[in-house]
């Protein structure tokens, strides 16, 4: 027992670098708000051209000089969340730069079979000539490094992501969504932001004619996100913690995610205690977390997590985790409990049901016979629910079951 106790604990050091290892949001640095240090003039962390020694767009922010925003050089516009932006070339026929196309290294290489949701917010500078609607995001493997007309129309690549033909983008004022999904074949590892089309083939719309004939479209682009289709809420694993420490819950914090995300503690489902996709908690008993996500990609998900109030409690959830036993599946009028060793279950004395959104339902008092015990509940209607169970200490174990008649 004691060389058991000893593995867990070492994974409760481990565990905080797991939860920073669940990615939402695949786009590295996508607010720009990560700067290369003493770069001049200044770079985001994470993005590069596809030469090192060409242009690819610069960063306009609020608290970075020389290149302060409103800036009447490029643009008026605020970033759209944070201090930075980027802004880059889309359409130049007339100068010698001509285009640019900014490069990610995403946090993870995508899985294959995988559908992801790409979202973008772009807005076009007061100074351009013109608003285009050549909006293209090519995903790529290595081979991305063997292109060497860098600033060249890019015309024979076909990005997964493009925005709709005609949809000439034209606003100075407001920040305008780009989004689509797509499915990765497993080898995509950068993400390549750009004007895929041939300059003939790019629409375009006159909007400035003060600085004709010089004729380039320069857009800001912020808040940069690919995320798994239909993603799983994630409140992490249940862990045990020492009196008086500290637990971090949920994925690593990330603008494409934060707001999407609501924290509630049980059983408290009406105030949540924070919007953010991963937390800090530092509880004084045994007690268990719920988070509700709602994105743009998914609709609503939950999750929950226990953190427990001493060093023994995880290899007690271990084993009544593999130990404790739920019949039948499916269930209809009652559910049945059995577990082989009763003295993991001696101290629990109450039952509670939630159903899928966190609501409790039936709570009632129970008491092991025989290793096993009857819950009635005919009166709950289809349906995935969380049962858990409670200690004399608050300790808690959940598990969940289905009802279908």
């Amino acid at each position: 027992m004691l060389n058991k106790i000893k593995k867990y604990l070492v994974l409760i050091f481990i565990w905080p670098s797991l939860f920073q290892a669940q990615i939402a949001n695949y786009v590295s640095n996508g607010s720009f708000e990560e700067v290369v240090p003493n770069s001049s003039p200044n770079l985001a962390k994470y993005w590069r051209a596809t030469d090192t020694t060409k242009i690819f767009g610069g960063l306009l922010s609020k608290i970075l000089s020389p290149y302060n925003v409103p800036l009447s050089a490029y643009s008026y516009q605020w970033p759209s969340h944070g201090n930075n932006y980027l802004i880059s070339i889309l359409y130049c026929p007339t100068c010698g730069t001509k285009r640019a196309y900014p490069i990610n290294r995403l946090k993870q290489t995508l899985v294959a079979g995988k559908i992801y949701c790409f979202l973008m917010y772009v807005n076009l500078s007061n100074q351009s000539t013109h608003g285009v609607d050549a909006f293209g995001i090519y995903f790529s493997d290595n081979s991305i490094d063997t292109i060497t007309r860098c600033n060249d129309p890019i015309t024979y690549l076909t990005p997964q992501i493009q925005n709709p033909t005609n949809n000439i983008i034209v606003d100075t004022l407001n920040w305008v969504p780009i989004t689509g999904t797509f499915v990765a074949n497993g080898s995509e590892k950068y993400m390549m932001i750009g004007n895929f089309k041939s300059d003939v083939g790019t629409n375009k719309t006159l909007t400035n004619p003060t600085n004709l004939p010089l004729e380039f479209s320069e857009y800001l682009i912020d808040n940069l996100s690919c995320i798994e289709l239909n993603l799983p809420a994630y409140a992490g694993i249940d862990k045990s913690i020492a009196p008086g420490d500290s637990a971090y819950l949920g994925r690593e914090l990330d603008f494409a995610v934060d707001s999407g995300c609501t924290w509630y503690k049980l059983p408290n489902m009406t105030t949540p205690i924070k919007i953010a996709s991963g937390l800090w908690v530092k509880p004084s008993s045994t007690s268990t977390y719920v988070v509700k996500q709602v994105l743009d990609c998914s609709p609503e998900k939950w999750d929950t997590v226990v953190v427990y109030m001493n060093l023994v409690g995880i290899e007690k959830l271990r084993m009544l985790n593999e130990e404790l036993r739920i019949y039948p599946v499916p269930a209809k009028d009652f559910i049945e409990l059995n577990i082989s060793n009763q003295e993991l279950v001696s101290e629990f004395n109450s039952v509670s049901i939630y159903n899928s959104l966190g609501l409790l339902l039936k709570e009632e008092e129970i008491f092991f016979i025989n290793s096993s015990l009857k819950i009635k509940i005919e009166d709950l209607s289809n349906g995935v629910y969380s049962l858990q169970l409670k200690s004399n200490s608050n300790e808690t174990v959940s598990k969940r079951f289905v009802i279908s008649r």
